[in-house]
């Protein structure tokens, strides 16, 4: 009798969707930490799919040409640090989940009158600013082990486009392999 195959989280992090999606990720904080250095002060936002991402923000197209091979090339030269950014949707995912686990542990057991409940509502505070403290180095970790690759590996870049939306400028860059 064959023992059935155990799968690993590893091995789901490995599947090519997932992956690419991963090192998708990872060069989009890479080419947001590279253009931050081009652009200090300029608000930016991205997002990432299996086919790529997107910068939004006000970033001239040549800068973010430049931005994007730079990224790449630091990370293939090891720099995997870049992959990781601090306003990543996996720290605010994080942080709000701790947080509203918090305050709903906080809320157990206060009775049914909104008295009660607002006489916990100290402790809620106190046990949400600890998971609050709790989950910044948390959301860099889970980016670090599983919402990005630092390893962009055979990802290349085949296009990038712009367009603009309102007042907003879009840049998606596309990517395969």
């Amino acid at each position: 009798m064959t023992q059935p195959k155990i799968i690993k989280s590893t091995d789901i992090l490995e599947l090519p969707m997932i992956s690419r999606i991963r090192r998708n990720h990872g060069l989009e904080h890479a080419t947001l930490h590279t253009l931050a250095h081009y652009l200090p002060h300029t608000m930016l936002a991205g997002h990432s799919g299996v086919g790529g991402f997107w910068i939004i923000g006000d970033v001239p197209s040549e800068t973010l040409h430049v931005a994007v091979q730079e990224a790449i090339t630091r990370l293939r030269a090891g720099e995997n640090s870049l992959a990781i950014h601090p306003n990543c949707g996996t720290n605010y995912a994080t942080m709000g989940v701790m947080a509203g686990l918090a305050g709903a542990f906080a809320m157990l057991g206060s009775g049914k009158h909104l008295r009660d409940k607002l006489y916990r509502l100290p402790f809620a505070a106190v046990l949400a600013t600890i998971s609050l403290i709790i989950s910044q180095p948390l959301g860099l970790l889970l980016q670090a082990r599983v919402t990005t690759s630092g390893n962009p590996g055979s990802l290349e870049v085949t296009m990038i486009s712009h367009r603009k939306q309102g007042r907003v400028n879009i840049h998606r860059i596309q990517t395969r392999g």
